[in-house]
């Protein structure tokens, strides 16, 4: 069962909240996984249980609690526009300074990987780079990666694309990341668009299938 926990941020003292279930079966370790625009949605709650199923800690973050606690957005034109400008707000350092938290709160309990998807997919990327104590990353269309190519990242990581992506240029960010961090695995989904994992309409099955399927085999790698 997900509950909702309080966690403190080092950088500012900010309490911010999470979801958090426990893992089901054998343990594999902890997965936090980093929201949309849109904060704990649906969505990110469906993940946090798949993770659970799976046999990881799973912890989800609220991202924007220092701008609207407890945000959840609709994905439509307001609620995306509310969600960018909840990006904007809350800048760059407070997320890596959350997710520091959430590492640290998850170190006891075997390995730490982190997923993240659009502005989470931008922030695990950021994360790999600029925190302490993952193992691994996983990076769904992160539309940010471009701007932040420079980070280098400490952990090993692999990157998830839609080729029919209408925001997030899949063979832009492959290019870009073949030249500066050719040891980054890209994977490109001919079939799929943004936010495929949520499988809605712009993903196809197998796309989300083989994309989470890889994902899960990264992070056994580092067992």
């Amino acid at each position: 069962m997900q509950q909702t926990i309080q966690l403190t941020s080092a950088i500012d003292q900010f309490n911010f909240n999470a979801l958090y279930r426990a893992p089901e079966g054998d343990v594999q370790g902890s997965v936090i996984i980093l929201q949309e625009i849109y904060g704990l949605d649906p969505y990110i709650q469906r993940d946090v249980d798949r993770w659970a199923n799976l046999g990881y800690h799973a912890l989800a973050p609220s991202m924007f609690d220092r701008v609207e606690r407890g945000y959840v957005g609709e994905h439509d034109a307001a609620g995306t526009q509310l969600g960018v400008q909840h990006l904007n707000s809350v800048g760059n350092d407070n997320p890596i300074a959350d997710i520091q938290a959430c590492i640290d709160w998850l170190a006891d309990r075997g390995p730490v990987y982190i997923v993240g998807y659009c502005y989470g997919g931008t922030q695990a990327w950021r994360a790999a780079a600029l925190t302490q104590g993952l193992t691994a990353a996983v990076c769904y269309y992160g539309g940010g990666i471009r701007s932040a190519i420079h980070c280098q990242p400490a952990c090993p990581v692999i990157c998830h694309f839609g080729e029919q992506d209408p925001y997030v240029d899949a063979a832009t960010n492959q290019q870009l990341l073949a030249q500066h961090h050719p040891d980054v695995a890209v994977f490109i989904y001919p079939e799929s668009g943004h936010g495929f994992n949520n499988e809605g309409p712009t993903s196809a099955p197998a796309d989300v299938a083989l994309a989470r399927q890889r994902t899960v085999e990264f992070f056994q790698q580092f067992a």
